[in-house]
């Protein structure tokens, strides 16, 4: 039986931990290393890391955040942000960590997919995708020819804020036959106001590749990450908020899962 996972992302800005609504309006959220020390203890299955500090020194500034996490979490963890060459890879990879995750890099050169797949391996390549929902008008093929919104999602990339004239889940299906193992599907319309899930994308994606899809931005409540699994056909839930200011332990999380039917875990 597969298991689903329950993995807490910390966003990382200049060596802390910050949370945001949609990208922005940042708050301090403590220390990336005890943090990820406590979700560890409380049951968490990986962690993933979001280095989203402006430096021109990104590698080295990722490849010292797996260091440090290296000697103490001792679940896999994810490391993202600043890596766009191999050789980005093989330095935080050889620091501890276990994946490396690329966004704005990969969509600027999807090359990069399949560059580190074969160095490392798929299952150490995480594709993550910043979607949003956009609306085209298509006309009713009956009727008086009135046009309806047709939702689709776009990727975007530098937090969510540029378009870059791609389908979120055709992108993600070029990505997996690039050679990236894991998608981690984030909703920029939902992201950190902890609504929920946007469960038509992720259902999308889901539907679309035969990697596992972590379903990412909205989690407000325990129910919401049930809702990602069965509705959304998540194979993991990633969580900020609920669980960095005390709303719920990943314990919690996993329990109200399991209550629900989901195999976790404990």
């Amino acid at each position: 039986m597969l298991l689903r996972r329950v993995i807490p992302c910390l966003d990382v800005d200049k060596g802390r931990v910050v949370k945001g609504v949609e990208f922005v309006n940042l708050r301090d959220a403590g220390d990336p290393v005890e943090l990820a020390v406590r979700y560890q203890d409380e049951g968490a299955d990986e962690i993933v890391f979001l280095d989203i500090t402006a430096s021109h020194e990104k590698r080295e500034t990722v490849a010292e955040l797996a260091r440090r996490c290296a000697d103490d979490v001792f679940i896999p963890f994810t490391i993202g942000g600043g890596v766009r060459t191999a050789r980005d890879a093989q330095a935080v990879l050889d620091a501890g960590a276990d994946k490396v995750s690329v966004n704005s890099a990969a969509v600027a050169r999807p090359e990069l997919l399949s560059e580190l797949a074969e160095v490392f391996g798929a299952q150490c390549v995480v594709l993550a995708i910043d979607a949003r929902r956009e609306e085209d008008l298509e006309r009713h093929r009956s009727g008086a020819g009135t046009a309806r919104p047709l939702a689709h999602y776009g990727v975007y990339v530098n937090g969510g804020r540029t378009a870059v004239g791609r389908d979120a889940v055709e992108w993600a299906r070029e990505g997996v036959e690039r050679g990236a193992g894991e998608i981690l599907l984030t909703s920029m319309d939902r992201d950190g106001t902890e609504d929920g899930y946007e469960l038509d994308l992720t259902r999308a994606v889901s539907d679309a590749v035969d990697v596992p899809v972590i379903a990412s931005g909205g989690a407000g409540t325990l129910d919401h990450l049930v809702q990602a699994v069965q509705r959304g056909g998540a194979d993991a839930v990633l969580c900020a908020s609920i669980f960095h200011y005390g709303h719920h332990t990943v314990r919690e999380a996993k329990e109200r899962m399991r209550e629900a039917g989901i195999p976790v875990r404990l």
